[in-house]
């Protein structure tokens, strides 16, 4: 990390989700970085799918922040990034429901992650996942560790 990176004064957020099957055993993993600070949690649950330890995983880490903060978050997931910055303002309009008139997939996450956005400034970042970066290979390893290991636990 840079210096300049560093002296931001924005937290830097990178999570993940992971799925052995789908549904299936499945884990979540995120870091996060203050200036000079580090701190990596992960957690998993027994019968679950991707998209849920991907939602999950954002939730947790905004969890994790103490204070109100500018946060840039990091994720491999369109569904979370599509969802949380075009779709849900037209779920919330339509009683939580899709275009189809369908139920939302995952309400339950989506509005806790939709407070959980309320409670912070936010701007979302797509990444590539399993294409070099650091971070991201970080909270990748954090989530399949949290299939084996589904406790939350934190570093």
């Amino acid at each position: 990390m840079t210096e300049s990176a560093r002296k931001t004064g924005r937290v830097r957020i990178y999570t993940d989700g992971a799925c052995s099957g789908n549904p299936g055993p499945g884990g979540w993993g995120a870091v996060l970085l203050y200036n000079d600070q580090r701190k990596e949690i992960f957690g998993g649950e027994a019968d679950t799918t991707n998209n849920r330890m991907e939602l999950t995983a954002a939730i947790r880490a905004l969890e994790a922040l103490k204070r109100r903060s500018a946060v840039d978050l990091y994720t491999d997931s369109r569904y979370v990034i599509d969802g949380i910055t075009q779709w849900i303002t037209n779920w919330k309009a339509k009683g939580w429901c899709t275009t189809n008139k369908k139920p939302v997939k995952n309400a339950d996450l989506w509005r806790l992650l939709d407070t959980k956005t309320g409670d912070h400034d936010i701007a979302w970042h797509w990444v590539k996942g399993h294409a070099g970066d650091p971070e991201n290979n970080r909270a990748d390893a954090l989530a399949r560790r949290g299939i084996s290991e589904p406790a939350p636990l934190a570093q």
